[in-house]
């Protein structure tokens, strides 16, 4: 057992002797390869910077420049919606109760001013206009007994109240009648086409207005009355832009300025308007005022309540502006990446690390200071807000301060955004 004992231990020993051995070989080995190791740690110190070495920004392609001051067209961003004026919407009703006999449009069909759109039948319709055609004659007998009083008047055979009585008859049925005639027009019927005895039990609803028919809202059997819309007509002819402009860009607009707009759900195509009114006061409790453009050109896929961004042309500054490839987006936020000197705090470190006394340095410290330490660029992520573009530069305001001389990213900014993101790492074995 003794021998055993002594055993163990020496064939422990043993090992951890050859273990030393090979993690000095392996240290030895390795030393080039540590030092990125300790470069990619700090790498991502800060989550807005991302290092590549020269290598990796030659293979890319990715260019580096600065801010130039460009002259372009300034312009100022602003938020709103497109609207239709109340005096081209309609909503159509019927001025008499019934029930919908026929409906002959639904939503998004073009209808014409003056177009029927549904049928009303009522047995009410049929009892007004007896009453027109029945108060003729009776105009007639009044107007006979006016006369007739009169002439007995003249003569001293008559007594005056007779007169009176006649002549307010006469007035009565004549009032009664002009009231049944309007009432009949209201409807839609022509009083003289009653005159043969024709009587029509259903009433035709007519849109006031041209344009698209926007919602319909009753059907087939369906009993309507005053209250009760049939259908909605909206005519986007006349559609135009609510925007809200802050107090502090207010004296910079004026009437009949261009505006380049897209819609918020749809960036790809972009329309175009023209402000025709100011307004005078705040919306609500907030510091914008609306401003009013006419929607020109084509106007297929505008809809009224549709949100929009726009951006209002002024004159042509100099402003600070970049290369389009030089902006990245990400969740919302629009970025250029700033070239940083950070490795010049790696330099330094290493130097500390070189400087320490020369007894306590490895053997083989002395060939890994003769290799000279791989360089590269950093880069870091500046958050921009973007103005108009022209002739393939786009206007910025830095919304994070920067030196006057700052280099940038001109082009190859994804590849930048994707490392710092995490998703481009397949990348970094390049």
């Amino acid at each position: 057992m003794k021998k055993v004992f002594w055993i163990i231990p020496a064939a422990a020993l043993a090992i951890t002797q050859v273990s030393c051995k090979s993690k000095d070989k392996k240290a030895e080995g390795t030393t080039a390869v540590a030092a990125p190791a300790e470069e990619h740690s700090d790498e991502h110190e800060n989550e807005n910077t991302a290092t590549f070495t020269n290598d990796q920004i030659k293979s890319i392609g990715i260019e580096i420049g600065s801010i130039e001051q460009k002259q372009l067209t300034a312009s100022i961003r602003a938020n709103g919606a497109l609207r239709v004026p109340n005096q081209n919407k309609a909503l159509i009703n019927s001025l008499y109760s019934g029930i919908i006999k026929t409906l002959t449009i639904q939503p998004g069909d073009i209808v014409k001013k003056g177009q029927v759109i549904a049928t009303v039948a009522n047995p009410d319709f049929i009892r007004m206009q007896e009453e027109y055609l029945a108060i003729g004659p009776k105009i007639v007998l009044a107007e006979q007994e006016l006369t007739r009083q009169k002439e007995l008047n003249t003569g001293n055979a008559g007594a005056l109240k007779n007169l009176q009585a006649a002549e307010s008859d006469l007035r009565a049925n004549n009032t009664r009648k002009a009231a049944l005639e309007q009432q009949i027009q209201l409807m839609g019927i022509n009083p003289q086409h009653l005159a043969n005895g024709e009587l029509i039990s259903v009433l035709s609803l007519r849109t006031p207005i041209g344009g698209i028919v926007s919602s319909v809202s009753s059907k087939i059997g369906s009993y309507i009355d005053v209250s009760t819309p049939v259908a909605e007509v909206v005519d986007n002819s006349q559609l135009h832009l609510d925007l809200f402009v802050y107090e502090k860009d207010l004296p910079r607009l004026k009437n009949n300025q261009n505006i380049h707009f897209t819609l918020t759900n749809n960036p790809g195509r972009e329309y175009d308007a023209q402000i025709y009114s100011l307004g005078s006061t705040f919306e609500d409790e907030s510091k914008a005022v609306s401003v009013h453009a006419q929607v020109k050109g084509d106007k297929t896929g505008l809809i009224d309540g549709m949100n929009i961004t726009a951006l209002i042309s002024l004159d042509k500054v100099t402003t600070p502006a970049v290369p389009n490839d030089a902006i990245v987006n990400y969740q919302g936020q629009d970025y250029i990446f700033m070239v940083t000197d950070q490795h010049a705090e790696t330099e330094h470190h290493q130097e500390g690390k070189d400087s320490k006394p020369h007894d306590e340095k490895e053997p083989h410290d002395h060939a890994e200071a003769a290799k000279p330490a791989e360089t590269g660029v950093t880069f870091e992520r500046i958050p921009v807000a973007k103005g108009t573009s022209e002739v393939g530069y786009t206007q910025i305001t830095l919304l994070k301060p920067a030196p006057d001389n700052a280099k940038i990213v001109t082009k190859g900014a994804f590849f930048v955004l994707a490392k710092i993101t995490n998703s481009g790492e397949g990348e970094h074995g390049h």
